[in-house]
C-alpha cells in the first residue's frame, strides 16, 4: 500500500498507510482534547482519510471553531446519558451564561441530585468507553422525513429553509440529532465538564473556554442574568414565538413590522421600569453603567438619560477616559505595552474626591483627557450637582466597586448590560450571546472605521480577554440587569453582516470562523433596515439615526 506524509505544526514529518483515518494520526500529536485539524485555514473531522501529503494543524477546545465542537459533543454526550436513563425526558439548551450554558430537563418529572448524579455516572462511562460519533450525510428531504416523524417540526422547518441538498447527522449509541457543528470524533475526548445544579431542573454546563487553556473554569452563580434570559424565553413564549421557525412564518407572513414594534416597546417599558427605580430612590445621584462589547451601551445610556430629563432631571455624563492617569504613569502589560483597559489606568483618587465635591455641593471642573499627549486638561466650564441632577458614568470598570471606593453605596445605581437574546434554533441549538455581540460589532466597525471582518474577529479575542478580566468578576455587583437584544435584530444584521462574511478568503486564518457564522445565518429570513425605528438600539450598529 502507498504511503503519504504528514507534516504536523511544530514541522514534524510522520509517514502512514495511504486511507489512514486522522485520528489515528492525531494520536502521534501531544495536544489535549483534539477536535480536527485544519489544512489552509480549512477545519476538517478527524474521521476523515489522508490521501495525499499534507501539512496540517491540530486545533483543541483554545480553537474558536474547536471549542464549538466540544460544546456540541458534550451536549449531545448529555442528551444520550439523560434519554438512557429517564426515556421520558428530554434536555433543551436554552442560552449561554458566563463561561457555560444553561439547560432545562422537560417532562413530567423533577430531578433530584441523585437523579443527576446517575446522569453524570452515566455520562463518564460513555466517556470511557470512547464510543464513536458516527457521522451520516443524508438528504435534506430525508432530515425533514425524519424530524417530523419524531414530532421535531422546528427542527424540519429550519433544515426547509436552509435549503442545502444535504444535511450532516450524528449518531452516539441509538440517538441521531443535528447540531450545526462538526463533532468530536468519539467521546473520550469530551472529558472536561461540570454540571451545577440549580434545581427545577434546570442545569449549568461549565466547559473549557478558548481562553482557559483546556481548563473548566469555576462556576459563579449569576441569578439576573438567567432569570433576564427566562423573563425574556417566557415573553416569546406568551407570543407562540420560541422559535427561529416562528420568526421566520413571521416574517413570510408578513407581521414582522408588528412584532418589531412589539420588541421596540418591550425594550422602551424595561428601560421605564429601571428609571422608576432611580428616581424613587432620592439618595441615587450616579449611574454606573457596564457591559461587554457591542452590548449596545452608548444608546442605551441615551435613552436612559432622555427618560430622566423627560421627568425633570438634569443628566450629565461623564466619562471615565477622561480620569486616565497621565501617560508616564500608565501601567504596562506583561508585552510593555499601555494598558489602558486595567483600573489602574484610572485616576481613582481624582475620581472620587470629584464625585465627593458633587456630593458635598461643591462645583468642580471635568477633566477632559487628550490622547495624543497623554495628560488631562481643564476647561473654565463649572458644573454643580443640584438636587435634580443625576450623573451618568459609563465605562469598563463601572461595576467593581473599587472604582467608586470612597462614594456611599446608597449614592450608586449600578446597571450590567448584555443581549440575552432568548429566541432559539430549536431544542438543542441555542443563539449564542456571543456571536450575537460579533456580528453586531462586525457590522459597526466596518460601517464607522472601515474595518473589515478579519480585522474585528482578530481584535475580537483581545476584547474578550478584557471583560473576563474587569466586566465579568463584577456582575454580581449590579443592581440590576438590562437585556438589549431584540429578538428580530439577526434578521437586519444578517442583511449588513453577510456580504462581509463572505469576503473572508481561504488565506485567512478566520476563513472557518467567517463561514460558521455564514452558516449560521443561513437559518434566518431577511428583515429590511428600514423596518427599524430611528431611535432602536440596533441603529447604534447598522447606521441609519436620526443623528448618525
Amino acid at each position: 500500500m502507498s504511503k503519504v506524509k504528514i507534516t504536523f505544526q511544530d514541522n514534524t514529518i510522520h509517514e502512514y498507510e495511504k486511507g489512514i483515518s486522522y485520528f489515528e494520526i492525531s494520536k502521534d500529536f501531544t495536544m489535549e482534547n483534539i477536535m480536527g485539524y485544519k489544512v489552509n485555514n480549512e477545519i476538517y473531522s478527524l474521521d476523515t482519510k489522508a490521501l495525499k501529503d499534507e501539512k496540517i494543524e491540530f486545533i483543541n477546545t483554545n480553537d474558536i471553531i474547536g471549542n464549538k465542537i466540544y460544546k456540541a459533543g458534550l451536549k449531545f454526550l448529555f442528551e444520550v446519558a439523560l434519554v438512557e436513563i429517564f426515556p421520558e425526558l428530554e434536555i433543551s439548551y436554552e442560552h449561554s451564561v458566563p463561561r457555560g450554558m444553561l439547560g432545562v430537563v422537560k417532562g413530567n418529572k423533577i430531578l433530584t441530585q441523585d437523579d443527576l448524579s446517575r446522569i453524570k455516572e452515566k455520562m463518564a462511562q460513555i466517556v470511557d468507553e470512547n464510543a464513536i460519533i458516527y457521522k451520516y450525510n443524508i438528504t435534506s428531504k430525508e432530515a425533514i422525513h425524519f424530524y417530523k416523524k419524531n414530532n421535531e417540526y422546528e427542527k424540519a422547518y429550519n433544515i426547509q429553509s436552509i435549503n442545502d441538498k444535504m444535511v450532516t447527522m450524528y449518531r452516539l449509541h441509538q440517538k441521531f440529532n443535528y447540531f450545526y457543528s462538526l463533532m468530536p470524533y468519539s467521546t473520550g475526548f469530551i472529558n472536561k465538564y461540570q454540571l451545577i445544579y440549580l434545581g427545577n431542573n434546570r442545569i449549568v454546563f461549565m466547559f473549557p473556554s478558548v481562553r482557559s487553556k483546556g481548563n473548566v473554569l469555576e462556576y459563579v452563580h449569576y441569578d439576573n442574568i438567567i432569570e433576564s434570559f427566562l423573563s425574556g424565553k417566557q415573553w416569546l413564549d406568551n407570543l407562540k414565538m420560541p422559535y427561529v421557525s416562528d420568526l421566520n412564518k413571521n416574517i413570510s407572513s408578513g407581521k414582522i413590522r408588528d412584532f418589531i414594534r412589539a420588541n421596540e416597546l418591550m425594550f422602551s417599558l424595561n428601560i421605564s421600569k429601571i428609571v422608576d427605580k432611580i428616581i424613587n430612590n432620592h439618595d441615587i445621584k450616579f449611574l454606573l453603567i457596564a457591559g461587554p462589547s457591542s452590548s449596545g451601551k452608548t444608546t442605551t445610556t441615551a435613552k436612559i438619560a432622555s427618560y430622566l430629563e423627560a421627568l425633570g432631571y438634569n443628566t450629565i455624563k461623564i466619562s471615565l477616559d477622561d480620569y486616565f492617569v497621565e501617560r508616564h504613569e500608565t501601567p504596562k502589560d506583561e508585552n510593555n505595552k499601555y494598558d489602558f483597559e486595567c483600573l489602574e489606568a484610572i485616576d481613582i483618587k481624582t475620581f472620587n474626591d470629584d464625585l465627593n465635591k458633587l456630593l458635598n455641593g461643591e462645583e468642580i471642573i471635568l477633566p477632559s483627557y487628550n490622547f495624543i499627549t497623554g495628560k488631562r486638561e481643564y476647561s473654565n466650564k463649572k458644573i454643580k450637582l443640584y438636587e435634580n441632577s443625576i450623573f451618568l458614568i459609563e465605562g469598563l470598570h463601572a461595576l467593581n466597586d473599587e472604582l467608586t471606593k470612597d462614594i456611599d453605596f446608597k449614592h450608586k445605581y449600578k446597571i450590567y448590560l448584555s443581549p440575552f437574546i432568548p429566541l432559539n434554533i430549536d431544542e438543542h441549538n441555542y443563539v449564542s450571546t456571543l456571536d450575537l455581540r460579533l456580528l453586531r460589532r462586525i457590522v459597526r466597525d466596518n460601517r464607522t472605521r472601515g474595518y473589515d471582518v478579519i480585522n474585528t474577529i482578530d481584535n475580537w479575542q483581545n476584547v474578550r480577554n478584557g471583560e473576563e478580566k474587569y466586566i465579568f468578576p463584577y456582575i454580581h455587583q449590579a443592581d440590576t440587569i438590562l437585556n438589549t437584544a431584540l429578538t428580530y435584530e439577526i434578521g437586519v444584521l444578517k442583511v449588513y453582516v453577510e456580504p462581509l462574511l463572505l469576503s473572508v478568503g481561504v488565506d485567512s486564518i478566520y476563513y472557518e470562523e467567517a463561514r460558521r457564522l455564514i452558516d449560521f445565518l443561513k437559518t434566518f429570513f431577511p428583515i429590511p433596515g428600514e423596518y427599524v425605528n430611528d431611535d432602536s438600539i440596533l441603529r447604534e450598529f447598522i447606521g441609519g439615526k436620526y443623528n448618525d
